[in-house]
């Protein structure tokens, strides 16, 4: 039986203990702050768990378009997620 296992690197542990902290944050937030329902630039109401999912939704689907359709650096999608990740949860 031959198990192949995600080989974890340094880039890859703190991006997946960076999602599990902002998620944390998120929560906390929630406890002390209670989100409400707000209509942004989607056409429907969306609460701050939402836009956060659809901001990291759209931040993997850039740097799969990014990855796939050039061959340039990998910061300026980097660079690009962050600012819609901030418009998504302003704006959204």
């Amino acid at each position: 039986m031959n198990l192949e296992w995600m080989y974890w690197t340094k880039p890859t542990a703190i991006f997946f203990i960076f999602i599990f902290l902002l998620l944390v944050a998120m929560g906390i937030w929630q406890v002390i702050s209670p989100t409400v329902e707000r209509r942004g630039f989607w056409p429907m109401a969306t609460t701050r768990g939402d836009r956060l999912f659809i901001g990291l939704l759209g931040t993997a689907y850039i740097h799969l378009a990014w990855i796939g359709l050039t061959d340039l650096s990998l910061w300026i999608a980097f660079s690009i997620s962050l600012v819609w990740v901030v418009v998504e949860m302003r704006w959204g």
